[in-house]
């Protein structure tokens, strides 16, 4: 499928993905809530991270309808490095992270508006608590840590797809919960441009600094160390399809 196509599909998952987080929280504490085990350490976590493996794996599905569409910007760039999206560039790079950075805002604002007022705490997006370089060592460390868990689990783990995606899962909310006393640890540009966007922050050294160039070099380092790990050649140049 041509570069259009996808980055329509990246606005269209990344608007449901950043819509859905807020539900995902309200839910995880109804299920805890019906289930009584709110006082069970690790019951939130288990709840949460079962629910965003079921997330991913439908928006897998749809992303897959579009050609390899993503949520995700730092996600994007990991496979790209890795070089396990043959028909990815830089260019197409160029027009996908625009078109998920506009999903962010339009699944904020979705949240904003249709998500009860009750549950206005979920409604939060990420916020830098350290000093502005510490901010973006931190973001990149945290998704440098989620980038090479994606790969090794995706490509090197165990073969049944359900525990593949739970133990993602796994990992990325423990890099949340750590990560929630520096940046907290979207590890996802297009997420974090949607919160500052309605917050008109969007414009901020802060948030390029930190949750774009952080997260996307983090991104790229995690390839970087995945491809040395399992020993993959470089991938060949690939010329761009026209969309």
């Amino acid at each position: 499928m041509g570069i259009i196509t996808i980055a329509i599909g990246d606005a269209l998952l990344t608007s449901m993905w950043v819509f859905s987080m807020p539900l995902l929280k309200i839910f995880t504490f109804k299920i805890v809530g019906f289930l009584g085990a709110q006082t069970l350490p690790l019951a939130t976590l288990m709840v949460s991270t079962v629910l965003v493996s079921i997330l991913v794996m439908i928006f897998s599905f749809i992303g897959n309808v579009f050609g390899g569409a993503s949520f995700n910007p730092a996600a994007s760039m990991t496979f790209h490095v890795a070089g396990l999206k043959k028909n990815d560039s830089i260019l197409s790079m160029a027009v996908r992270f625009p078109a998920q950075a506009a999903g962010g805002v339009a699944g904020v604002k979705a949240a904003l508006g249709l998500i009860p007022a009750e549950y206005s705490n979920t409604l939060t997006g990420p916020s830098l608590k350290v000093d502005l370089h510490t901010g973006a060592v931190a973001e990149g460390l945290f998704t440098f840590g989620r980038s090479l868990a994606l790969l090794l689990i995706m490509f090197k783990g165990p073969k049944n797809g359900w525990v593949k995606q739970w133990l993602v899962s796994l990992a990325t909310a423990i890099l949340v919960l750590t990560g929630s006393r520096f940046t907290g640890a979207p590890m996802n540009p297009a997420s974090a441009f949607g919160w500052a966007y309605v917050n008109n922050r969007h414009n901020s050294w802060e948030l390029y600094y930190v949750y774009w160039i952080g997260a996307l070099f983090g991104a790229t380092l995690g390839a970087w160390v995945f491809r040395f790990m399992v020993s993959l050649p470089l991938p060949p140049p690939t010329k761009q399809k026209k969309a």
